[in-house]
């Protein structure tokens, strides 16, 4: 989607040209993929925003965030970027994980976010908006957008993976619903929804596309792992000043 002074997209696995696991617009250099295809994807990217450099961090589930003002050649250790400079496109990778783009178009400042369950109780969403404001965005005119990610009906988990997440945020209990013995099943783009409201956020907007069920247009971590598969692509999300 477009508009005069931001442009954001969310890109799945159509469009490309890897090939078996990787088919076909995988753009993780984490991947086992053929690095001269994830390159070139990656270049096909770039130039369907229209930037200058595609940047994306070696994300780690954690909360760091860096502020970016020019290209890099090796990729920082963080889940979360920030910009005011125009040209740079910040990609995040996932492949289930939430991806979050933001923007304040006034002060012209983006920013972009990866939110494993981890990284999310760990405050990677709070963190990036608080990177924005030191960057002169103001809390109350950043807007954000949930991309393509593992949606409820999908995301199973076990009463430990609750114990985790209820003693940092306890208004989650509703978020869990019952499976199948003492199987749950976890929202976790509404509990990134609900912690970017709760932090100040003015608008979030949420895509309702379950990258684990929808194999033809996305990549999935959790799909892989049911049918024991050696290795994933990458989804890309990216948003780019002009």
């Amino acid at each position: 989607m477009k508009d005069e002074r931001v442009v954001h997209g969310f890109f799945g696995r159509q469009g490309g040209v890897s090939s078996g696991l990787y088919e076909s617009l995988n753009v993780g250099p984490g991947s086992s993929d053929d690095p001269a295809a994830i390159e070139q994807n990656r270049d096909s990217v770039r130039m369907a925003m229209g930037a200058d450099a595609l940047l994306s961090c070696y994300q780690v589930h954690g909360r760091n965030v860096v502020t970016v003002d020019a290209p890099w050649t090796e990729r920082p250790e963080a889940d979360a970027m920030v910009t005011a400079t125009p040209g740079l496109a910040l990609c995040i990778l996932t492949a289930d994980c939430v991806p979050i783009l933001f923007a304040d178009k006034q002060a012209r400042i983006i920013g972009a976010a990866h939110a494993g369950w981890k990284g999310a109780v760990a405050g990677v969403a709070e963190a990036t908006l608080d990177a924005m404001v030191a960057l002169g965005a103001t809390r109350s005119r950043i807007k954000a957008a949930i991309g393509p990610c593992i949606q409820q009906d999908s995301y199973e988990v076990g009463p430990d993976f609750r114990d985790a997440v209820l003693p940092e945020t306890p208004w989650a209990a509703n978020l869990f619903r019952p499976g199948d013995g003492d199987r749950l099943h976890f929202n976790l783009p509404v509990f990134v929804k609900n912690k970017l409201i709760k932090a100040g956020c003015a608008y979030v907007d949420l895509l309702p596309d379950d990258t684990c069920t929808l194999e033809t247009r996305y990549f999935s971590n959790r799909r892989r792992n049911h049918r024991g598969e050696a290795d994933y692509g990458r989804n890309a999300s990216v948003i780019l000043l002009r």
